[in-house]
C-alpha cells in the first residue's frame, strides 16, 4: 500500500489567533492563511496527492461578523481572479462543494470561471467547501434518496451505504484518507462527517497561516507509520 494519501482533507484553523497574537486585524491572519494555502497545494502536487480539500467556509461561518465575512469573500475573490492561471498551468483542478450560491454574485462567478477554467486537468483536484457542512450533505443525500423512493425509482428497501455515497457532493472523488486539522482543535466541527469515517487524523498545534511544507510532511509522516485496519485486524 502506498504511503502517501490519495487525498487529503484540511480544516485549516488559526487565522485570527496568529493576527491577534500580533496585535494585527483578522483579515491579516486570512492574508497569511491564503499563502499557506499555496504551499500546500504546491507540496501537495510533488508529493503525488491526487485530491485535496480545504475547508475554507463552513455553513456555520455565516454567524461571524459581516465584516469578517466580507474579508474572506473578497481575498476568496482576489485569489482566484489572480492564481488560478497559476494553478491551471500546474494542472490543477478546482471543483466546490457546499452552498456558493449563499454568496455574493461576483464570487460565484469567479468559481464558476475558475471551474470551467481548469476542468480537464488531471494533476491534483482541489476542491473548496464554501458554505459547507456534512450534516448537511448527509441531509440533502437523504433526502434525493428519500425523493427517488417516492417517485418509485427506488424502493427503501434498496438504499444502502453506496447510493448514498453516490448522492453526496463528493460522490465524484474518494474519501479522505487523511484529515489534517491545525491551531491544535481535535474535531472535525462538521467537516466530510460521513466521509471520513475511515480517515485517519492528524492534529497539529501549529497555527494556519504558519503551516507550511515541513507540516505538510510531518503529517505525511504520521500517517504513514499507522496501519489502517478498516474494521479488520493487522495480519
Amino acid at each position: 500500500m502506498s504511503v502517501v494519501p490519495v487525498h487529503i482533507a484540511m480544516i485549516m484553523d488559526g487565522n485570527g489567533r496568529w493576527a491577534r497574537a500580533r496585535k494585527l486585524p483578522v483579515a491579516a491572519g486570512h492574508r497569511q492563511g491564503a499563502e499557506s494555502v499555496q504551499r500546500c497545494v504546491r507540496t501537495a502536487i510533488r508529493q503525488g496527492v491526487r485530491y485535496l480539500t480545504l475547508y475554507v467556509f463552513s455553513s456555520e461561518n455565516w454567524r461571524r461578523s459581516s465584516e469578517e465575512v466580507g474579508d474572506l469573500t473578497s481575498l476568496l475573490r482576489f485569489y482566484l481572479r489572480h492564481k488560478i492561471n497559476e494553478l491551471h498551468v500546474q494542472g490543477v483542478r478546482l471543483r466546490v462543494i457546499g452552498e456558493p450560491e449563499r454568496f455574493e454574485s461576483a464570487l460565484r462567478e469567479e468559481l464558476r470561471r475558475a471551474e470551467a477554467l481548469t476542468l480537464h486537468n488531471t494533476t491534483l483536484t482541489l476542491t473548496l467547501a464554501l458554505s459547507y457542512g456534512g450534516r448537511a450533505d448527509i441531509v440533502q443525500a437523504a433526502r434525493r434518496l428519500a425523493e427517488d423512493a417516492v417517485a418509485g425509482k427506488i424502493t427503501a428497501e434498496s438504499i444502502n451505504e453506496t447510493m448514498l455515497d453516490d448522492a453526496l457532493q463528493t460522490c465524484d472523488m474518494p474519501d479522505p484518507d487523511l484529515v489534517i486539522r491545525t491551531s491544535g482543535e481535535c474535531r472535525l466541527s462538521n467537516f466530510l462527517l460521513w466521509q471520513s469515517a475511515y480517515a485517519e487524523l492528524v492534529f497539529m498545534d501549529v497555527l494556519w497561516p504558519d503551516f507550511g511544507e515541513a507540516e505538510f510532511l510531518e503529517a505525511l509522516a504520521r500517517f504513514a507509520s499507522r496501519q489502517r485496519r478498516f474494521g479488520g485486524r493487522p495480519a
